[in-house]
């Protein structure tokens, strides 16, 4: 019997494991010290919610699945109907092979070839490496096309400390601005966080507030990386993403508008570009034929001090 997510690539690195998956090249779980730490699917499931899934050439959501790009309109499948959007890119479902293998690292590929809507080619390369530092996933997407070609990328973990709802936990968010969006989920405006629900710039409880926003002009360490920790400061637990340089934006979903989801973790999902950038090229990459683009972020978990 084939799974539903097709091989199952499992890479150990000490006591983390992580399991990416063929159907999409997508991470399906990632747990340390036998405990998980991104909310993901069984093997014999197929993705739900956009568990762990790769959203290239887009992340989120494209207005009607329209777009004009060098003097050329094109249209894509409408895949959140209800919404008249299209959602999440074109990969999610593809067949990705593993062109590099190591017991602590895997190497996914997919070419992305000319379709209705997106007639363009484009190389894709997902290196998932474990370490004494946690998870690293880097990206690097290729225009192997004789034409330039609009891109993006984002990601779609779902983070989690096994506890329910999300609502006990803190959560610390470096956004100081975040997009505000209508009905459809698209972009209307941007906001400052400070004074607002979603100003998570210092670690506070979630409480009941409802995030399906994108956070950006993103505050950074030393390191240059932007940071989104998760706590549960009771059992003195924490689980954090980074994002490097290439990744301006952080949506946040705790996944209010799913059926029995009951708000058990929080989708951190780190964006090249915001919802819509296909229309209003906000932040979208153009690469021109030959050129390269690559992206990081990563997962780490640890302890903190107990309050």
């Amino acid at each position: 019997m084939i799974a539903p997510s097709g091989k199952q690539i499992t890479i150990t690195a000490g006591d983390q494991q992580a399991v990416v998956v063929e159907v999409g090249g997508g991470l399906r779980s990632y747990s340390a010290g036998g405990r998980e730490l991104v909310d993901g699917y069984k093997m014999d499931q197929m993705s739900s919610s956009g568990r762990g899934q790769v959203l290239i050439p887009w992340p989120n959501r494209l207005q009607d699945g329209s777009y004009d790009f060098d003097g050329r309109r094109h249209q894509l499948p409408l895949n959140e109907p209800e919404r008249r959007n299209a959602i999440h890119g074109l990969v999610r479902w593809a067949t990705w092979t593993a062109a590099e293998r190591e017991p602590h690292r895997a190497v996914m590929k997919h070419v992305l070839y000319p379709q209705p809507g997106y007639p363009f080619t484009l190389g894709i390369s997902i290196e998932y490496a474990l370490s004494d530092s946690g998870l690293q996933v880097r990206t690097t997407a290729t225009n192997l096309g004789a034409h330039p070609c609009p891109y993006g990328s984002g990601a779609h973990p779902y983070l989690t400390l096994g506890i329910e709802p999300i609502d006990h936990l803190t959560l610390r968010v470096p956004g100081r601005s975040v997009l505000q969006s209508d009905e459809r989920g698209l972009p209307v405006a941007t906001q400052i966080v400070e004074g607002t629900d979603y100003d998570f710039q210092q670690p506070r409880r979630i409480g009941s507030t409802r995030l399906d926003h994108a956070f950006t002009d993103l505050k950074r360490d030393q390191d240059g990386l932007a940071r989104v920790e998760l706590r549960d400061s009771d059992r003195g637990m924490q689980v954090s993403l980074w994002v490097d340089q290439s990744y301006p934006y952080l949506m946040i979903f705790s996944g209010d508008s799913l059926a029995n989801f009951n708000r058990r973790s929080l989708a951190v999902e780190p964006m090249t570009c915001p919802p819509n950038a296909f229309r209003t090229g906000d932040a979208l990459a153009r690469l021109e034929p030959g050129s390269s683009l690559a992206s990081t972020w990563g997962i780490t978990h640890g302890s903190v001090h107990r309050r």
